[in-house]
């Protein structure tokens, strides 16, 4: 998760400048790897060819993806760019468009089922072979259900991309560090090692928080599961950085100069902490005892890549393992680690690996039949959006076997099921 710093020179990113001790290290825990097959067999922590590359490859696109979508977005972020007002307008249209439509198939579907239940018959199921070919008017009423539901599914998906690009957008628009530097309610803290350690800190804790928060809602999900998506695990995992930063919305880092941090001592914490999260994601370490009760180590750290039910969501922090401790998502290191998703996607394109959750995510919005299930499909977790379409499984297939062969069940083609 980057920081914007425009207007002044800071310092150099730490990241890039450590681009060769990241070869190195890796380099050499390929070769203790190498010995350890040799040794004990092949293991999840292995290099695999293809793997890497991926890796590699969505390391060199965290680099590049800041330098170049900022700037092509830029012309589209209300209040800012040219473009701005009319991509609000584009999603409050698609809005009004799509809830029209949400209601005319609500409405189309009721007059079917009224018109195909017998007169002083509660029952829904009627006898197709009579009812269908003597009322032609079903179908007609039929065919624009589905038109209202296809101008539903296209609707909504262009209401939840356009909005989610208007808020996204401004939102980072005004979060930067130098705008909340010009409104600091607290004195310049200057540069010294006593202002460094605080904007460690501060990042650090800001950054557990919207860690977690990646976990917990899908359209933040979809941005950060690259990083869960190998199911190896060893120093080029690390590389495995969201692409799009620019379509989240987090907590803002910036905020830190509200209490005098300078905005160039914020980027120095960002390279900090990314520098530490990369020698946690190895086997070559084990436990480390004491440091474990307060740092992030890479036990910790493979319990949270782990896609085990016990691991899930766990362990959040990236220098300090105390706020997991303090905020109740600890879970030390127990059973041996499955690396990956809950249901991996068994790809090594880079492209797909990074798109794939917004197309899940798009297409849940498209088949959605109306705003409280498309709204869920985005801001809730992950797990709901599986539990959620489990659920829809599970009442057509009970519907289905309550329905007499001899019979036809008039019902929404979308059937949904209610929302908690």
């Amino acid at each position: 998760m980057g920081v914007m710093n425009e207007g002044r020179k800071g310092p150099r990113d730490l990241t890039v400048v450590a681009v060769p001790f990241y070869f190195a290290s890796m380099a050499a825990e390929y070769a203790w790897l190498r010995r350890r097959a040799a040794r004990r067999g092949p293991s999840a922590g292995d290099y695999e060819r293809r793997d890497t590359v991926a890796s590699l490859a969505m390391g060199v696109g965290s680099l590049l993806a800041p330098l170049i979508l900022p700037k092509l977005l830029r012309p589209f972020t209300p209040g800012r760019g040219r473009y701005g007002k009319a991509l609000v307008a584009t999603a409050l249209g698609a809005v009004a468009v799509t809830t029209a439509a949400d209601v005319a198939a609500r409405r189309f579907d009721q007059s079917e089922r009224s018109n195909n239940r017998a007169p002083g018959d509660g029952q829904v199921a009627v006898d197709a072979a009579t009812k269908v070919r003597g009322n032609g008017r079903d179908e007609r009423q039929r065919a624009m259900a589905r038109w209202a539901r296809h101008i539903a599914a296209g609707g909504g998906v262009t209401a939840i991309v356009a909005g989610g690009v208007a808020i996204t957008t401004s939102w980072a628009s005004r979060t930067t560090p130098e705008r909340f530097w010009r409104h600091r309610f607290v004195r310049a803290s200057g540069t010294g090692p006593l202002a460094v350690l605080l904007a460690i800190a501060g990042w650090d804790f800001i950054y557990y928080w919207n860690h977690r928060f990646m976990h917990e809602s899908r359209y933040m999900w979809a941005l950060h599961v690259v990083h869960h998506s190998s199911e190896h695990y060893n120093l080029s995992t690390a590389l495995r950085q969201p692409v799009a930063d620019v379509l989240g919305t987090t907590l803002p880092y910036g905020a830190l100069c509200l209490i005098g941090i300078p905005p160039e001592l914020i980027t120095t914490a960002r390279g900090v902490n990314l520098l530490y999260q990369f020698w946690i994601h190895t086997e070559a370490i084990g436990r480390m005892g004491p440091a474990e009760v307060a740092l992030n180590t890479p036990s910790h750290h493979r319990v949270h890549h782990g896609s085990n039910p016990r691991y899930l969501d766990r362990n959040h922090g990236s220098i300090l393992i105390l706020w997991d401790r303090l905020f109740g998502t600890f879970e030390p290191e127990g059973e041996r680690v499955v690396y990956g998703l809950t249901k991996n996607i068994n790809t090594f394109n880079a492209g797909r690996i990074i798109s794939h959750e917004y197309a899940e995510m798009l297409r849940d919005v498209s088949r959605s039949v109306c705003w409280r299930e498309r709204l869920s499909y985005v801001l809730r977790g992950p797990g709901w959006a599986t539990k959620h379409r489990a659920e829809m499984v599970a009442a057509r297939t009970d519907q289905e076997r309550a329905t007499p062969a001899s019979a036809t069940l008039v019902t929404d083609r979308n059937l949904t099921v209610a929302i908690p």
